[in-house]
């Protein structure tokens, strides 16, 4: 939650009730409650408002997507992990395996490899 420990949200929770006071903790924490409900409707509305008006062409927008690491993410990262999972289309022919050397053999020269 917020990046918070477990001790950290107990250090806000007992803060809190020595700012309130035990009998306004609860008035207080629903208030917030509500605030942050509203702010959450107020974003979605934002959001839907944002994809209704700007065309079918952007109907899969996302905000998300405009930060930076989200961006990278969909654009860069996701190509690489579909080519890498994808072996099918641009797998190699497995080269049959080269018969063990015999004692005194010298193996084949190949000019490619040097």
């Amino acid at each position: 939650m917020f990046g918070l420990g477990w001790g950290e949200a107990l250090a806000l929770v007992v803060i809190a009730l020595l700012v309130f006071g035990p009998e306004k903790l609860p008035q207080a924490a629903s208030q917030a409650g509500r605030t942050l409900r509203q702010l959450r409707q107020m974003a979605n509305n934002a959001k839907a408002d944002l994809q209704a008006n700007m065309g079918p062409e952007f109907a899969n927008f996302d905000p998300a997507d405009l930060n930076p690491k989200n961006f990278v993410r969909k654009h860069l990262l996701d190509d690489i992990e579909k080519d890498w999972n994808d072996t099918s289309a641009t797998a190699e022919p497995v080269a049959a395996p080269t018969p063990e050397l015999g004692v005194g053999e010298i193996p084949p020269y190949d000019n490619e490899a040097t």
